[in-house]
């Protein structure tokens, strides 16, 4: 370790009780590194300035600075230069870590909804130097080699069951603002662990689009898929039955009860719900239809529209009763991926408009990454043995009810 040498003249410390707090201590701890930069040079060369001696190793070549930016301001460093030999210190090394716990931390600020503006105004306070919102958006780009592996991955586990969405998010295009569809899936294993398998962009929601996303998961590896749940978009549905042919349709038993009380006078929407949910919850089959019976006798005459919902979509939104009691829950509804997708409205609400595609696929993607970590580390819904035993018993039900729905 050099021997460091610090000194002060009359006109420097008496300036020091002018200047304020964190000016001065700024300026002291710019005199300390210099110094230290100095001893540094000193001990590597093997001779003081001017000495001579026998140890020397090198010559000095001047110097050169170099700022280095600081919680308590930036400092400004000479650092020396050898005729031969680089010299070397350990300041910027030091830094250069710290550097890179501030960028990574900067990026987890993004990634949690903090605005780009509230991001830079904390960097400025703890460095004393600013950074533009361009450099803030430059760092988050360092996300994107982990993105696109965790994007684009070989699907190796087996997904028998698939919950799929779409979210729509604003972004700037050709000097417009336009909405893109912003598309996501979870798929459950067979020992009934969530993960999100995949999520990409597109210009909206149609069969075309569908079909892409689809075929894309399909060309990764999913297969033998079980069963599919989502909402009622028509070219969703019409996408599955071209990419999975064989893979029966659970629609999404909360948009189903939605879409129904849409159409149901408001004063009756209350008493509608509750029996709706006794037929969700119904034990058997046999006794869910029993209850969709006497829900259309006791509505047809005061909410005839709401009741032609329920009688047209009442099948498509039962497959999952052909599971045991204890695997329909997960499965019945795209809750679950609709929670992942508050999240990722949250963030939304601080950015409103994204910038481009790029960054809504990259600020999307890291926080889908870190909910699948989180997912990763739950409980799961059921049991690889609960699964086997179930499925086996119905695949020849399934494939049935699928050739039904095409």
């Amino acid at each position: 370790m050099p021997q460091v040498n610090l000194t002060l003249d009359r006109e420097e410390v008496v300036a020091l009780f002018l200047k304020e707090r964190n000016e001065a201590f700024a300026y002291l701890m710019e005199k300390i590194l210099n110094a230290f930069l100095l001893a540094e040079s000193e001990e590597q060369i093997g001779a003081a300035r001017h000495e001579r001696a026998a140890e020397r190793k090198d010559y000095r070549n001047g110097t050169r600075e170099r700022a280095l930016v600081t919680r308590i301001g930036t400092l400004i460093l000479r650092v020396p230069r050898h005729r031969d030999v680089p010299f070397v210190t350990t300041i910027f090394d030091n830094y250069q870590r710290s550097e890179a716990a501030l960028l990574s931390t900067m990026m987890e600020m993004v990634i949690q909804g903090v605005s780009t503006r509230k991001v830079t105004d904390v960097v400025e306070t703890l460095c004393g130097a600013s950074f533009s919102k361009s450099t803030v958006s430059e760092l988050c780009k360092r996300l994107d080699e982990s993105i696109n592996q965790f994007k684009n991955r070989a699907l190796t586990a087996h997904y028998p069951f698939i919950i799929t969405d779409a979210k729509y998010f604003k972004v700037r295009e050709n000097h417009r603002i336009v909405s893109k569809a912003f598309m996501v899936a979870m798929g459950i294993t067979e020992d009934g662990q969530k993960e999100i398998i995949g999520f990409d962009v597109y210009e909206t929601e149609a069969e075309g689009t569908w079909k892409q996303f689809l075929t894309s998961l399909k060309g990764r590896g999913l297969k033998e898929v079980s069963m599919i749940t989502s909402d009622a978009h028509s070219g969703l549905i019409a996408a599955m039955k071209a990419v999975f042919p064989e893979t029966p349709w659970q629609r999404c038993q909360y948009h189903f009860q939605k879409n129904i009380l849409e159409q149901a006078p408001k004063r009756e929407r209350a008493g509608l719900q509750s029996e709706l949910r006794e037929m969700f919850n119904a034990e058997t089959m046999v006794k869910a239809r029993q209850r969709r019976d006497e829900i259309i006798s006791d509505y047809k005459g005061v909410a005839p529209k709401a009741m032609e919902v329920l009688d047209e979509g009442f099948e498509e939104a039962m497959t999952v009763m052909l599971l045991p009691e204890r695997m329909r829950i997960a499965l019945r509804t795209s809750n679950h991926l609709e929670r992942e997708n508050g999240e990722l409205a949250r963030r939304y609400n601080v950015i409103r408009i994204f910038p481009n595609v790029e960054s809504l696929t990259r600020l999307m993607g890291a926080v889908l990454l870190e909910r699948h970590d989180v997912m990763s580390s739950r409980r799961p819904f059921f049991s690889k043995q609960r699964y086997t035993d179930a499925i086996q018993a119905i695949k020849p039900e399934l494939l049935k009810i699928a050739q039904e729905q095409v």
